[in-house]
C-alpha cells in the first residue's frame, strides 16, 4: 500500500563556510534562512523535540501522513566532522516515525567518507542530499558571493550518484546578470548531471540581505519575474529539462513580511500544468 511521507524540517545549529570565515563572512547575498524556517524549528530545541512538534504541525494539514523524513534544512547540514554528523543524524534516525534523511547542504561540504557513511545508512533508511547549486554560471556565483564555482557542484553531484545516493539541486531564476536565454540554457546543462530531482526558486529580495541593499541602490539592475512571465518561462524550462528528473518545486513562497518587494498573488501549480498542456 502506498503511503505519503512528510518532511519535518530540523535546525541542528549548523553554520556555513561562507559565514564563519572559512570562505567568507555574511553568506550569500540573497540568503535569509529564517524566511524558510517553520516556527517549531529552532536549534535551541533538541532534535527529537523538533520532530515531535513538526509532526503535530503537519498533522493539522495532512492527517493521512504516517511516515516522516527528517529534513536537515537550515544552512549547510554536512558542515561538521563526520563523527559529529553521525551523532546528529542518529538522533533523527532513532525516532520511530522517521523513515529517512533529507540533507540540505553546499556542494563544497561533502567528501568520500561522508558519502560512504550515508550509503550505509540507506540499508535501513532512505537518504537524499540536496545541493544549493543556485546557478550554473561562475560569474553569477561570484556576484552573489557563493564561495564556490559550478564545477564544484558538478563534482559533488557526480560523486553522490557514484555512491548510490539520490541527490537534488536548487536553482534560483532571476539572479542579476543572467538573461532569460542563459537561464533556459541551464536546463540543458543540469540535464547532463545525474540528478534525481530539482527545486526551482524565482528570485525574491529578502529584507536585511546584501541583495536588498543592492536592490535599494540600483533597482534597475534587477529583473524580477512577473507571475505570468514566470509561468511562461518555467514551462519552457521544463520542456528542455531531462524528463526523468523529478520537479519538487516550481517556485517558492515565503511570508510577505520577509520580502522587500511585493510578492506575487499565489502561484497555483495547476496554472503551470495547464500551460504545459497548452504547449504540449
Amino acid at each position: 500500500m502506498k503511503t505519503r511521507s512528510q518532511r519535518i524540517s530540523i535546525d541542528a545549529g549548523f553554520t556555513c563556510p561562507n559565514r564563519d570565515g572559512t570562505l567568507g563572512t555574511g553568506g550569500c547575498t540573497f540568503c535569509s534562512n529564517e524566511a524558510f524556517t517553520p516556527p517549531y524549528c529552532t536549534p535551541e530545541k533538541p532534535i527529537r523535540q523538533q520532530i515531535e512538534e513538526g509532526i503535530v504541525f503537519h498533522q493539522r494539514r495532512a492527517k493521512q501522513v504516517t511516515e516522516y523524513l527528517a529534513y536537515f534544512q537550515s544552512y549547510s547540514n554536512t558542515y561538521k566532522p563526520l563523527e559529529e554528523l553521525k551523532q546528529i543524524y542518529q538522533q533523527a534516525l532513532d525516532h520511530p516515525k522517521i523513515k529517512g534523511l533529507v540533507i540540505g547542504t553546499r556542494p563544497d561540504c561533502v567528501d568520500e567518507p561522508l558519502l560512504h557513511y550515508l550509503n550505509e545508512v540507506q540499508e535501513t533508511h532512505s537518504v537524499k542530499l540536496e545541493y544549493g547549486v543556485e546557478s550554473v554560471y561562475d560569474e553569477t556565483l561570484r556576484r552573489i558571493n557563493r564561495g564556490h564555482d559550478f564545477a564544484t557542484s558538478q563534482r559533488a553531484i557526480r560523486m553522490t550518484a557514484e555512491h548510490g545516493i539520490p541527490c537534488g539541486a536548487h536553482l534560483i531564476f532571476g539572479l542579476p546578470g543572467e538573461t532569460k536565454e542563459m537561464m533556459l540554457n541551464a536546463a540543458d546543462i543540469i540535464s547532463e548531471l545525474p540528478l534525481t530531482s530539482v527545486k526551482f526558486h524565482q528570485l525574491q529580495i529578502f529584507k536585511g540581505t546584501k541583495m536588498a541593499e543592492a536592490y535599494l541602490q540600483h533597482p534597475d539592475a534587477f529583473h524580477l519575474f512577473g507571475l505570468e512571465e514566470y509561468i511562461e518561462f518555467i514551462t519552457e524550462f521544463i520542456k528542455r529539462l531531462r524528463p526523468d528528473i523529478v520537479i519538487e518545486r516550481y517556485a517558492s513562497t515565503v511570508p510577505p513580511r520577509y520580502l522587500l518587494v511585493t510578492p506575487w498573488p499565489r502561484l497555483r501549480y495547476d496554472e503551470v500544468r495547464k500551460r504545459m498542456g497548452i504547449r504540449n
